[in-house]
């Protein structure tokens, strides 16, 4: 069901980091359903390719991309300028772009726990600074929508990198809804619960047993998994005009999940060496296969 007429986000430009694949390609197909322009960023230009292309096909002309490496601040600044020249000012700005794989922590090297949280940490705060900073200097108003987890709330053991840099964002959108108010800048968060894309999914879940890693739809009170509609809709209101008085929240979206049982990794307590071992193996096999997309 319909929840927006078609042109509810007539008028509005967003910026998705992450926009090629999972949730934000999905997010990227709904704003552009309500008449939204919208930008994707990712490192893989064919695959942002064929995301701008399958949205365009049904939605001319809604959607552009450009391939920006975001742990880099002099490319992410570079890029935002290159938007607001080319295209015009942005008005809203989703920070999607993620990086998880489970590993004990004590396995876990300084060049893993860097890649995952310079991409959400530094990342995040490299994009919302390079756009806000434009929106203060031209006097315009913004929305800034981030992807969280519920594990801001509760830690997560064997994702420890993903739960401190869910977290460090978490505090970003509070402090800044703060700082930022005065300029009709507002910063928001959504925690999703399960919302099944497919590499997140593997590297969640990797050994494709129902005890190890991604969640159980019977597990969740609603008895399944959320759809993208669902979430576009919340992103929707918060990229909205009309919820111009909500700024420095985190809502979650998990059909109860965080609240009837631990929606963490705790579980996996119960693995021995000979399972994590066989953990890792898929997960480096699925980011070698994600790598070699990129070099198609």
């Amino acid at each position: 069901m319909a929840l927006y007429a078609s042109d509810a986000l007539a008028g509005k430009r967003i910026l998705i980091t992450g926009g090629g694949t999972g949730l934000g390609k999905g997010m990227a197909a709904h704003f552009a359903s309500l008449g939204a322009k919208v930008h994707i960023w990712g490192r893989r230009a064919e695959v942002l390719q064929a995301a701008a292309d399958e949205i365009n096909a049904r939605h001319p002309g809604a959607v552009a991309f450009q391939t920006v490496d975001i742990r880099k601040a002099d490319l992410v600044d570079a890029a935002v300028g290159e938007i607001f020249d080319t295209h015009g000012q942005l008005t809203g700005l989703v920070n999607n772009a993620a990086a998880n794989f489970i590993a004990p922590t004590k396995d876990l090297s300084a060049r893993g726990f860097e890649a995952i949280t310079s991409t959400v940490m530094n990342g995040g705060f490299f994009t919302t600074h390079a756009v806000g900073k434009r929106w203060i200097a031209q006097g315009l108003k913004g929305s800034v929508v981030s992807t969280l987890v519920t594990w801001i709330w509760t830690g997560s053991a064997y994702v420890v990198p993903s739960a401190m840099a869910k977290a460090a964002i978490n505090a970003m959108t509070m402090s800044l809804a703060v700082e930022w108010a005065k300029y009709g800048i507002r910063l928001n968060a959504v925690a999703p619960g399960p919302f099944p894309t497919e590499y997140a999914w593997q590297m969640l879940s990797p050994t494709g047993d129902a005890a190890v890693g991604a969640t159980q739809a019977d597990e969740v009170p609603a008895g399944r998994y959320g759809r993208i509609e669902e979430l576009g809709n919340l992103m929707t209101l918060l990229m909205s005009d009309g919820a111009d008085y909500i700024t420095g929240e985190t809502i979650c979206i998990d059909g109860g999940h965080h609240l009837a049982a631990p929606s963490t990794f705790a579980g996996l307590n119960k693995l021995d060496d000979d399972a994590w071992a066989k953990i890792k193996a898929a997960g480096v096999a699925a980011t070698n296969a994600s790598k070699a997309q990129r070099t198609v």
